[in-house]
């Protein structure tokens, strides 16, 4: 594992346990185990680091989301809430956190949500066998919606939002 790996991997889990603006750059440093001289010497600034930790976040997020179905997307989305936790998006979490003022922290977060959003578009297509913007929409606030509410009603708002997807997957086919 590279420096950069590891100083990853340490700040999106301190991020998101407690939040970009409480996390200062001496917990990054301990975190990761480097010197504030390294630290800097590879991310660059604390803006530069937050975005390259939402971008290897959101590869590692596309990856479970290559799935087949809208069914799957949402199965997907429950083991993750398992498997990383329920502290919602933390693409949300950083634009509400930095005020949508910082370029390469709202680039990131964008480029995440169209991806999602491209992948949400394609399964309806893939499932109802045409382009449906609405359904997609629908869709989309319901993926998004779980994930905030899985904060406070844990995965079981996923397998609401799953079992709703599912309803309106049958009335398109209608």
């Amino acid at each position: 594992m590279t420096i950069m790996d590891k100083l990853v991997t340490a700040s999106e889990a301190l991020f998101d346990r407690h939040g970009f603006t409480a996390t200062g750059m001496d917990k990054l440093t301990q975190g990761a185990g480097i010197s504030s001289r390294t630290l800097y010497k590879h991310a660059g600034s604390k803006n530069a680091l937050i975005a390259r930790v939402l971008n290897e976040r959101d590869k590692r997020f596309a990856r479970r989301l290559e799935v087949e179905s809208i069914d799957a997307l949402f199965k997907a989305l429950e083991d993750w809430v398992r498997v990383e936790g329920a502290r919602g998006c933390l693409f949300l979490r950083a634009l509400g956190e930095t005020g949508g003022d910082t370029p390469e922290i709202v680039d990131a977060v964008l480029a995440h949500k169209v991806r999602v959003a491209e992948r949400i578009a394609a399964l309806v297509e893939h499932e109802t066998g045409r382009d449906d913007a609405m359904l997609v929409e629908q869709i989309i606030v319901l993926f998004e919606g779980a994930t905030a509410a899985a904060i406070y009603r844990g995965e079981q708002a996923v397998a609401a939002a799953r079992q709703a997807a599912a309803t309106l997957l049958a009335g398109a086919h209608s």
